[in-house]
């Protein structure tokens, strides 16, 4: 009975996260629009794609959050849309990073279904050691550093070292996602930080509030995913 109980407040949460994160979308690529006599505002490079981006990316995290396969299905139409919103945009080391996910989704997907509870929706999570935590932060620092210096020596990339900095964890993230370790929530709520800044920049509000709502839902996935592992063990 305590189980069940537990379940349906979980997913009444789910919902109105959800709910609210789609909300939020809306409101982004609506405001400014309202607020202008123009189609689009100066300097401002929100899209319909932006849109259906945000709406599928939204779906995609909050499923994440909970651990749940189906995440694997709103994530690959996110990634086809944000990649081609990042090479519009001039954001090649993000449009690579789509790329990558693409590739790594199959195989997450695969990983996924052979860690699931009792064959449920829902992964079975694990976590990294403190040690291995340490030296993956600095090599993901270092090599950030240096991509971000190829990138602005090499490339017109508009933003080259917000780019690499949002690039270069985001791999080691998408790798410990798959992997299911906990700890890749810790790496993505510093590269949704980051992403705010960097589309803010950029003048697109449906991505940047889509990486303002990853920001809570990675502080709710790692709480949500570290409590039932433990719980679980």
């Amino acid at each position: 009975m305590e189980s069940s109980k537990r379940k349906n407040q979980l997913n009444k949460y789910f919902w109105i996260f959800l709910i609210t994160g789609i909300a939020l979308q809306f409101v982004a690529y609506f405001l400014p629009l309202i607020s202008s006599t123009k189609t689009m505002p100066e300097g401002t490079t929100t899209t319909w794609l932006s849109l259906v981006s945000g709406i599928f990316g939204i779906w995609a995290v909050v499923l994440c959050s909970q651990g749940n396969i189906w995440f694997y299905m709103f994530g690959f139409i996110q990634t086809v849309t944000a990649g081609i919103i990042c090479w519009l945009n001039g954001l090649y080391s993000n449009f690579g990073l789509n790329i990558f996910y693409l590739i790594t989704e199959a195989y997450g997907l695969y990983i996924w279904y052979h860690r699931l509870q009792d064959r449920s929706n829902h992964v079975q999570a694990r976590f990294l050691s403190r040690r291995t935590l340490v030296m993956i932060t600095v090599c993901v620092l270092l090599l950030s550093i240096a991509v971000g210096w190829l990138m602005s020596r090499y490339t017109n990339d508009r933003q080259p070292y917000l780019d690499a900095f949002t690039t270069v964890p985001a791999i080691v993230a998408q790798l410990l996602m798959i992997l299911a370790f906990s700890e890749h929530w810790f790496v993505w709520l510093a590269i949704d930080i980051l992403q705010v800044v960097l589309w803010a920049r950029a003048g697109d509000w449906c991505m940047t509030a889509q990486y303002a709502f990853w920001c809570i839902n990675a502080t709710y996935g790692l709480i949500h995913w570290r409590r039932n592992t433990l719980q679980a063990s």
